[in-house]
């Protein structure tokens, strides 16, 4: 790792329980959901607000479902993760990449490629995640979105001590650092979407920025 594409965090908040290769620990497909289906709903609904129908997205981080609303049609979604066999079972998928971000944050897109793009329930395994939020900024188009949602589940042999060490909005305000730290987001939203309280279903939080855009990309607009 890069001590540089960490700023201002500590190389031990990277650290987890189980450094041996993530390879090995999602070898075999976990045709599973990490979230109840309320808390789904809310990050359904929110993909529902902020992605263009008809856009180009990028589901970062991706399995085998990619919870996008079921109404809506998507010109493309390209999806990135870690197991080839999830991937492949995705319905929304038209195209998806086996890459591990923690081993290469770069990411295999040109510059200004997607409308959009997501990262649901994954954001606390990521052990670069400011290189890997400067690369998001670089392949989205200016102004596009980028969904992160989170809740309070994890494996936690996987996720990186700074996210055990917080609470809730103590993930929100990490989460939203690492974007300010990657330069590049603008517009940077922290929300609380849970559905209920906890004795009925699973919490979900969002932080969401906007791309600025690479050099000598023209916003919308102008």
């Amino acid at each position: 790792m890069n001590p540089d594409d960490q700023p201002p965090f500590p190389a031990r908040a990277f650290q987890r329980f189980d450094e041996a290769p993530d390879a090995e620990f999602y070898r075999h497909p976990r045709y599973v959901t990490h979230i109840d289906d309320r808390a789904i709903a809310a990050v359904t609904q929110l993909y529902r607000e902020y992605f263009p129908a008809g856009g180009t997205l990028l589901d970062l981080m991706s399995s085998w479902v990619s919870h996008l609303p079921p109404e809506v049609s998507y010109a493309r979604v390209v999806g990135l993760g870690m197991n080839e066999a999830e991937l492949r079972a995705n319905p929304r998928l038209h195209a998806y990449v086996v890459q591990d971000l923690n081993q290469q944050p770069a990411l295999p897109f040109a510059d200004a490629s997607f409308d959009g793009a997501a990262i649901c329930v994954s954001v606390d395994y990521l052990t670069q995640p400011v290189a890997v939020m400067r690369e998001l900024a670089r392949v989205l188009r200016p102004e596009a979105p980028l969904v992160i949602t989170f809740s309070n589940r994890c494996f936690p042999s996987k996720a990186i001590a700074a996210w055990h060490a917080l609470d809730d909005q103590g993930h929100l305000q990490l989460v939203a650092q690492y974007l300010q730290a990657a330069g590049g987001w603008h517009r940077i939203e922290q929300l609380d979407r849970s559905p209920g309280p906890r004795s009925v279903t699973d919490p979900l939080f969002a932080v969401i920025g906007r791309a600025v855009g690479p050099v000598g990309v023209a916003a919308p607009g102008s």
